[in-house]
């Protein structure tokens, strides 16, 4: 019983460390943030910190891993053949936001990463490539069949990409021209459905 405690408390801990260094990162990125920030946001001390963690470097690993590898799992077309163009498009297009919409924090870190020069991607670029080259070649596949306007993949993942990243990485600006927070949900429900209309037209398809 003892030992199901400890194991209990320990995952609690992480936790809270982990969301400490979400925010400590989103905020100030790599080079700005301290594990004595990230210690008081999680309400313990510094040793306490390092108890649980190596150092720094292994925390934003950790963290600039959760992103990529969700990015990973989460963004993958349906291979059932039966999935039209437009079903997975729509449904990409969708999950993407949920993501960026629910893990602000998450997202920011990694485009800080990526105008910080992107350092510490270098080891998770090939999983990330591979799975895109992936929805690339499915793309193309509908283009090659006449069921997509003749379009690049590349860039149709691209502009996807940016279209919903903006509500992660500018949610102030977006909040403010909206009037009200990404949260509610008669607005997220209008991004989405504006986002997916726009890029299944773009495509050469009918929303």
């Amino acid at each position: 019983m003892r030992t199901e405690r400890s194991k209990q408390s320990r995952q609690e801990i992480m936790r809270k460390i982990l969301d400490a260094a979400i925010a400590e990162f989103s905020q100030h990125g790599f080079q700005g943030a301290s594990t004595q920030a990230i210690a008081e946001r999680a309400q313990l001390k510094k040793s306490q910190l390092h108890y649980y963690i190596e150092d720094k470097e292994a925390l934003y690993a950790q963290v600039l891993g959760m992103v990529l590898d969700s990015w990973r799992s989460f963004f993958v077309f349906d291979s059932d053949a039966k999935q039209s163009p437009r079903e997975a498009l729509s449904e990409f297009v969708r999950v993407k936001l949920d993501y960026a919409l629910e893990n602000p924090e998450l997202s920011r870190i990694f485009t800080m990463e990526v105008l910080s020069g992107g350092a510490r991607l270098e080891n998770y670029w090939p999983g990330a490539m591979e799975a895109t080259h992936a929805k690339v070649a499915k793309i193309n596949s509908w283009v090659a069949e006449g069921a997509l306007r003749p379009l690049d993949g590349r860039l149709l993942i691209m502009h996807i990409w940016a279209l919903t990243q903006y509500y992660s990485d500018y949610t102030l600006q977006a909040e403010m021209l909206l009037e009200s927070p990404l949260t509610a949900p008669d607005v997220r429900q209008k991004i989405e459905q504006e986002l997916i209309q726009f890029v299944l037209s773009g495509a050469g398809l009918r929303a």
